[in-house]
């Protein structure tokens, strides 16, 4: 799976003056836009019908076309059901609670990857950076946190977080 890695640089000086650079993971658009699309299928998933590419595209304002080209992906990975005709379109192809963020993001964005060598341990020189230890265990976390995190645990920590902010809300008065 690759996620984009944007580097914020954050200069940090220490006591001898040496030059630190955090990275920060920041998913791609399209990454975010299919994770986004399928969570609007899973709310409708008893739904017997097919919805339109344009109709989520519209509710979750995400461009008709870059849509389709991740529905397509999706598709391909299984993810997604799709039918032709009138009354076609797409749906989940399985449970909200059997199909993992981890897989979507897999889907559209192929690898995911903190290292500056791939994983290949070649990143000073040809050897392992001080560092690539440290990056590796960042993918192998990130990857797992969202191999483990099912539709329906988002869309149910949603509803959860609503109902606490409308349940203060008449607490409060």
């Amino acid at each position: 799976m690759y996620l984009s890695f944007y580097c914020l640089i954050y200069h940090i000086l220490d006591k001898i003056s040496q030059e630190y650079i955090i990275c920060t993971v920041n998913l791609t658009n399209k990454g975010k836009y299919a994770v986004t699309a399928v969570l609007d299928l899973a709310l409708n998933e008893n739904n017997i019908s097919y919805a339109k590419i344009s109709d989520v595209a519209r509710r979750q304002s995400i461009p008709a076309p870059y849509l389709e080209q991740i529905f397509s992906n999706l598709r391909k990975a299984e993810i997604l059901n799709a039918s032709r005709g009138p009354k076609g379109g797409f749906k989940l192809s399985r449970s909200s609670k059997d199909i993992m963020v981890g897989e979507i993001v897999t889907a559209v964005e192929k690898r995911m990857d903190a290292t500056q060598c791939s994983g290949q341990g070649n990143c000073n020189a040809g050897s392992k950076c001080l560092a690539h230890n440290l990056w590796t265990e960042l993918n192998e976390n990130v990857n797992g946190f969202l191999m483990n995190k099912s539709l329906y645990d988002v869309l149910n920590s949603r509803s959860n977080s609503l109902n606490e902010k409308t349940n203060s809300l008449i607490a409060s008065g």
